[in-house]
């Protein structure tokens, strides 16, 4: 995929998403309201947070797409981390809200819930909807290699689980109303704080994920031994190599070696092997930028 077809791919994505969580996010909000169900209030409350960060991911892609210039010399491609990493920390800020409204209303005993054969409705519709829109975000993402659309598609799955789990729950509700059963109201605010749960395990790894990016952390230890496995390859026309470093922003990986060679070998033979090493690497990885610094060994040395 080439990185002008990876970009539009991306910005389609992003803008499918967006267009989703929209109607997702109204559709929710209307139902919480009329249902006075908390734990679809805080499946509103997921989805419009879903909202923003479809949002934020269709800018950081649009802004990371930007080439190189003389203030940003390796490209843009932090945009993307700090895009996910803001909407990690956007769903813990979620998470608390959600618990608190669910607490509150256990403690003060405001668990009746209305038309919940409503709520289910909403909820099959988001589940049914997430799950498409999920599917596609992360394949997107797996093709670009995109953090943005990664943490998107995240949060769609997890809203799709948490659906689920409200759906179950109006079920029962619905059910209960009908024989009688006014304490199983209680289980709204109980499966609110469910979803509190799932949201923030989902908010964790995509934060960490996001701040390893951008605190420069090296490229995973197997994608590290593939690329020393390489170089050792490539022994006796290199006689080592070290000082190998590593590190990832977006979808884009940097790696930069010293590689020692025989001192007797010319300045071309040396050029000549950096840059074969350089195509033999980057066809190893996608989308990886390599930098080679050749030292000379003496036959004594």
């Amino acid at each position: 995929m080439t990185p002008d077809t990876a970009s539009a791919a991306k910005t389609r994505a992003a803008l499918i998403s967006v267009a989703s969580n929209v109607f997702l996010t109204a559709l929710k909000a209307a139902a919480g309201v009329a249902t006075l169900s908390v734990s679809i209030l805080s499946e509103a409350l997921h989805s419009g947070l879903d909202l923003v960060a479809a949002v934020m991911a269709l800018l950081a892609v649009r802004r990371s797409r930007v080439p190189a210039d003389a203030d940003h010399n390796f490209g843009h491609g932090k945009f993307e981390s700090m895009s996910g990493l803001a909407e990690g920390v956007l769903i813990l800020i979620a998470v608390g809200l959600i618990v608190w409204s669910a607490f509150r209303r256990l403690v003060a005993g405001e668990v009746d819930v209305r038309l919940p054969l409503l709520g289910l409705v909403v909820m099959g519709i988001s589940a049914v909807a997430n799950v498409f829109v999920s599917r596609m975000l992360f394949r997107v993402a797996e093709k670009t290699e995109s953090v943005a659309l990664e943490a998107d598609a995240w949060h769609l799955r997890t809203d799709v689980w948490t659906s689920a789990g409200v759906l179950g729950g109006m079920a029962v509700i619905a059910v209960g109303t009908r024989v009688g059963l006014t304490e199983v109201h209680h289980l709204d605010p109980v499966i609110a704080i469910g979803v509190a749960v799932v949201i923030a395990r989902a908010a964790w790894d995509i934060t960490r994920r996001a701040y390893d990016h951008l605190v420069d952390r090296s490229l995973p230890a197997q994608e590290v031994e593939k690329i020393a496995a390489l170089l050792r390859d490539h022994y006796p026309q290199l006689i080592g190599f070290h000082r190998l470093r590593t590190r990832q922003a977006g979808p884009a990986r940097y790696v930069d070696l010293h590689v020692v060679v025989p001192g007797a070998q010319s300045v071309a033979e040396a050029h000549a092997l950096a840059d074969h090493l350089e195509r033999d690497l980057e066809a190893l990885l996608p989308r990886l930028e390599v930098m080679i610094h050749v030292e000379p060994r003496e036959q004594n040395g």
